[in-house]
């Protein structure tokens, strides 16, 4: 059986200020995400762009549902009833 972990996957870069934000608000309310960072990653990055049709960070894999390109702000209401 696949953690529920495994379906959402935020990609990230280093030294991204809204990337290290978004991390910091998951972790304060518990929400289990994979990591993925895509600096210096090309399979990674290829992966992301792939996904959102983008290539700017935080980008969120919620279950199959995409969040590209966000801050807390985004964050909140997305994540309402998920």
């Amino acid at each position: 059986m696949r953690s529920m972990e495994n379906n959402r996957v935020l990609y990230v870069k280093r030294g991204c200020p809204w990337c290290d934000e978004v991390e910091e608000y998951l972790a304060k309310h518990s929400i289990a995400v994979r990591k993925v960072v895509v600096s210096g990653n090309r399979a990674a990055m290829e992966e992301m762009v792939a996904l959102s049709g983008q290539s700017k960070a935080p980008t969120l894999d919620w279950d199959g549902e995409v969040l590209a390109d966000f801050g807390v702000e985004e964050l909140v209401p997305f994540l309402k009833g998920r």
